[in-house]
């Protein structure tokens, strides 16, 4: 008889039995009735996965008491819930919840994983010293909506690209910078620290340079300077970013508000990424410093840089040294110098200007009242090139320092432009530079010379300044 009422009891529901001969569960009984019942999580019957007791008739005072002593969740924070209680506890423990739940985070736990009772359970959720471990996957962060740094996705993106999650990336997510130097991304390793730094609001300045990303890494990376409004300054240098990649970044580029300092040296960006960079610099207004260095930028590309330089109000400092910029490419890139009124540094070493690409700068040195810093070393300028060059210093007033070391203009070179400084008296030049280049006596006597004249000119040839 008592089997087949056992069996009348339905799913989840122990057999009464003796309950004099039962032990109570390892919380004890706060009832009294001294029966083994061990409550899931809040006292609630569909949240936990254990068997639950119907309350006993004559116990219903004591259940009473036990309904008006205070409910306390313990280490709320380490099960990732955030959890609101309102309204007291249903007067039966086999019923449903009758008070409403609002979660931030929702989480499966196990009813071990979390307390009701007044004192915290042991060896549960012991709290971790800082720097006990060092595996960052043990040092979970909640995530979700309010995840700010992107580290749930970053972990998931890694799991679901397989590659192994960068344990620094992991400890500087709240860092304003960022540098992952020569750490071998590739591709899939961009995309995954694209799909966190969408989300992550922290980091500022990014550093990936030499990480093999390639072309797809590009792309990835581009993606998410669509998303991000945060990143101001972004180092691409030497991963071989390619045509395909220099397209993708300049397309984010014109939806791209927030960067401001951009560098792609050594990125094999040739004639067709030039195509597309200048497109993105008649549509971008914010980008100030730009680094095209160490790349294959040739006579063409010169031809494409030039007319979209001089439409551009944005860029401060551009770097396009060791490139191949000559012949009449590069006639056209310094017109479009000379129309640019924003553009502060330029560094264009090491590209076989010429002659006729020094006569081109010098026009534009006469127009240009922007400029403050201009290299020109080592681009073959020889005495026809320097003598041209020089008339454009004849009338500036605003170029501070000039480098033209390595060239073959010689000593009369040298002395031409140091005549023609001589003859402005409103030149601007702190530092005239022509390191490599033999100088010879006269050069010496005419510098000194004008040290009266110029107090605050430094000239540097060799290793020393005169």
């Amino acid at each position: 008889m008592m089997s087949g009422h056992s069996r009348g009891l339905g799913h989840g529901v122990r057999p009464l039995g003796n309950v004099a001969e039962r032990k109570p569960g390892p919380w004890g009984d706060p009832s009294g009735s001294r029966m083994s019942q061990r409550p899931g999580p809040w006292g609630l019957a569909p949240t936990s996965r254990r068997p639950f007791l119907l309350a006993l008739p004559e116990k219903k005072e004591a259940e009473k008491e036990r309904q008006k002593e205070p409910l306390r969740i313990r280490n709320w924070e380490r099960s990732g819930l955030g959890i609101v209680l309102q309204g007291a506890l249903p007067k039966t423990r086999g019923t449903s919840s009758a008070f409403p739940l609002r979660y931030s985070l929702l989480k499966e736990e196990d009813d071990d994983d979390i307390s009701v009772m007044d004192g915290p359970s042991e060896g549960a959720y012991d709290t971790e010293s800082e720097g006990g471990s060092d595996s960052d996957l043990e040092r979970e962060e909640p995530g979700g909506p309010y995840d700010l740094t992107g580290r749930s996705q970053y972990l998931s993106a890694c799991e679901a690209y397989g590659v192994v999650p960068i344990s620094y990336f992991l400890h500087h997510m709240h860092d304003s910078e960022l540098t992952l130097t020569h750490r071998g991304l590739g591709s899939q390793g961009a995309r995954a620290l694209a799909s966190a730094l969408i989300s992550n609001t922290s980091i500022l300045k990014l550093n990936l340079s030499d990480n093999w990303l390639n072309d797809d890494g590009a792309v990835a990376i581009a993606g998410m300077l669509k998303e991000n409004c945060f990143i101001t300054d972004l180092d691409l240098s030497d991963n071989k970013l390619g045509a395909k990649g220099a397209k993708a970044l300049c397309s984010a580029l014109k939806e791209n508000t927030s960067i401001r300092q951009l560098r792609l040296s050594g990125s094999d960006l040739g004639p067709q990424a030039a195509k597309d960079i200048a497109d993105a610099l008649l549509v971008n207004t914010k980008v100030e410093v730009l680094d095209l260095s160490h790349n294959l930028l040739d006579e063409e590309a010169g031809e494409k840089l030039g007319p979209a330089l001089a439409e551009n109000v944005g860029i401060k400092e551009l770097n396009l040294s060791w490139n191949h910029l000559r012949g009449m490419g590069a006639v056209i890139f310094t017109r479009g110098v000379g129309g640019n009124t924003f553009l502060r540094v330029l560094d264009l070493s090491y590209n076989g200007f010429g002659d006729p690409g020094a006569a081109a700068l010098g026009e534009a040195m006469k127009v240009n009242n922007v400029l403050e810093e201009l290299n020109i070393s080592n681009n073959r300028i020889s005495l026809p090139g320097a003598i041209r060059f020089s008339s454009g210093l004849r009338e500036n007033q605003t170029l501070r320092i000039l480098s033209m070391g390595r060239n073959p203009m010689r000593n009369e070179g040298c002395l031409c432009i140091l005549k023609v400084i001589q003859l402005n008296p409103d030149s601007g030049l702190e530092v005239l530079d022509f390191s490599d280049i033999h100088l010879n006596r006269d050069f010496d006597e005419l510098a000194c010379s004008m040290q009266e004249a110029f107090p605050r000119l430094c000239i540097r040839h060799g290793n020393h300044p005169a």
